[in-house]
């Protein structure tokens, strides 16, 4: 079944580079892993000891850093080698300043894993939350390298519950332990006969936790907010902007509107401009405008959204009228911020659950949209309950990063007896 796999990741390969032709993105993947051997073994020595963290993209790296954190802390001698999977990814955080060195992830073919396992050669692995790669999985059960999963989530529609996922459901015994978010997942994995796990909770509670404790004040926010309420569409996508602009056409005397979107294409930002109209300035037009006088603020930049939150009266997270479905509601809940989504939460728990307990509310249609904020910005009290909800719901989730850390802390010492 390997053999069949590898060759199915050599057909992977040859597809990837000729898409590479007509997709900026596609040559950013295959350009970035041309030179990953040369660029780890540029700082990592054979006498080094390394942890070896894996993102498939940027919101697993925000998932992972916390415990990345804490284990550059209590293992200050060991070097971190981070890898992702994906550019919009690496290209964001290749310069983070918590790994020692940054790349893209080989494709799981066996001559790429032995080459990239042998210049890291991992004292421990860590996978954050998703993506199971069989042949990676294989070589660190191989030579026997402790393997963790950190903040994992199973769903029963997944390959390893499936009659025909035999092959997938035998990547996992290469785990050494799976910190999980929930006991949904527990239970499915001990359905498999796998019982080393801890429902720990996701790490982003932790994260989110720690950015709402730092300084957020952002200049050019004041000057645009000037004492209207603000509301904020984050990690937006053509589907909610479509929506959006029309909601904020029937809204644009009470309030003002901040749009981060989640591609930041220059093609992409000047279309939606356009189509937004009058009064609008883009972020990195700030310092020619007026943000006083600007009716919507465009940030087509990244890496500023989580504070931009802390500045909302209420906040629209994007990405709900697509597959997989919402980005991070996290970051404004933190703020005490009340969240509207599109409808397409189920394959997050933390939106899941954020709905289920009143500080989330999803929406089929710009009549609800529209609607929804006409109630909240009407009714200030109303909206604060909203937003304590918000503001609990994350504080009690907190210190998944602290159990993980103790798990790990109790192997290390066993592995030393």
């Amino acid at each position: 079944m390997y053999f069949l796999y590898d060759l199915l990741m050599i057909l992977v390969a040859g597809a990837v580079r000729i898409s590479a032709l007509f997709s900026k993105k596609m040559q950013l993947f295959v350009r970035g892993r041309k030179n990953v051997i040369l660029e780890i073994r540029a700082v990592v020595r054979p006498s080094d000891r390394v942890l070896w963290f894996h993102a498939a993209s940027l919101g697993e790296y925000e998932q992972g850093l916390p415990v990345m954190e804490a284990m550059r802390k209590d293992f200050p001698k060991h070097k971190i080698v981070l890898s992702f999977f994906s550019p919009s990814g690496f290209e964001v955080r290749k310069n983070n300043t918590v790994a020692d060195v940054t790349v893209y992830l080989p494709l799981d073919r066996r001559a790429y894993v032995r080459q990239f396992l042998a210049a890291v050669h991992p004292e421990r692995a860590f996978f954050i939350k998703y993506e199971f790669w069989p042949n990676y999985l294989l070589e660190l059960r191989k030579h026997s390298i402790p393997t963790y999963l950190i903040s994992g989530i199973f769903r029963p529609d997944q390959i390893f519950f499936k009659s025909y996922g035999g092959f997938f459901r035998r990547s996992l015994s290469a785990f050494t332990h799976f910190f999980v978010q929930n006991e949904s997942s527990a239970s499915l994995l001990s359905a498999l006969g796998f019982y080393n796990i801890t429902i720990s909770g996701d790490t982003r509670f932790d994260r989110v936790a720690a950015i709402a404790t730092r300084d957020n004040t952002l200049d050019f926010m004041e000057q645009f907010a000037a004492g209207h309420p603000v509301i904020v569409a984050g990690s937006t996508w053509p589907k909610d902007e479509e929506l959006l602009l029309r909601v904020m056409a029937e809204n644009s005397e009470t309030v003002k509107w901040v749009i981060a979107p989640h591609n930041v294409k220059p093609d992409e930002i000047a279309a939606l401009a356009a189509k937004a109209g009058s009064g609008v300035v883009l972020f990195s037009k700030r310092m020619d405008a007026d943000l006083a006088l600007a009716r919507i603020l465009i940030i087509d930049t990244v890496g500023i959204l989580t504070k931009v939150y802390s500045y909302a009266a209420m906040a629209y997270v994007g990405g709900g009228f697509g597959n997989p479905g919402v980005h991070n509601v996290l970051e404004p809940a933190v703020f005490g911020v009340p969240v509207l989504s599109g409808p397409n939460i189920s394959h997050f728990a933390e939106a899941v659950a954020l709905e289920q307990e009143g500080g989330l509310v999803t929406l089929h249609d710009e009549r609800g949209i529209s609607e929804f904020i006409r109630k909240w910005i009407g009714d200030e009290e109303e909206r604060r309950r909203i937003g304590d909800i918000c503001r609990e719901f994350v504080n009690v989730r907190r210190y998944a990063t602290q159990r993980i850390m103790e798990q790990l802390h109790r192997d290390v010492t066993r592995n030393k007896e």
